[in-house]
C-alpha cells in the first residue's frame, strides 16, 4: 500500500486546529476545500474531513485509498493522525 503520511512528534507540533475553525467555509482556501470535499465523497464525516483537509501532512490519496478499501474510519483516523 505505500508509505502512510502521518503526524510526526510526541505533542511537540504546537496544538491541533479546532474543529469549529476548520470546518469554515466562507473563506476556507480552494485547496482545502477541494481535500474537504474529496474526503467527504470518500465517506468521511464533515467534522474529520475538516480536520484532515487542514493537516496538509495527512496524504489525501492515502486517506481515501484506506476508507475505499474497507478500512473502518476509526482505524483510518488512528494511521492518518
Amino acid at each position: 500500500m505505500g508509505t502512510v503520511a502521518h503526524r510526526a512528534g510526541s505533542g511537540d507540533d504546537g496544538p491541533m486546529p479546532p474543529v469549529a475553525e476548520a470546518t469554515k467555509t466562507s473563506q476556507e482556501d480552494p485547496v482545502r476545500r477541494w481535500r474537504r470535499e474529496e474526503l467527504q465523497r470518500a465517506g468521511y464525516p464533515t467534522t474529520y474531513a475538516a480536520l484532515l483537509s487542514n493537516l496538509e501532512e495527512i496524504d489525501l490519496h492515502v486517506a481515501v485509498e484506506l476508507v475505499r478499501k474497507g478500512c473502518p474510519l476509526e482505524t483510518a483516523l488512528r494511521i492518518l493522525l
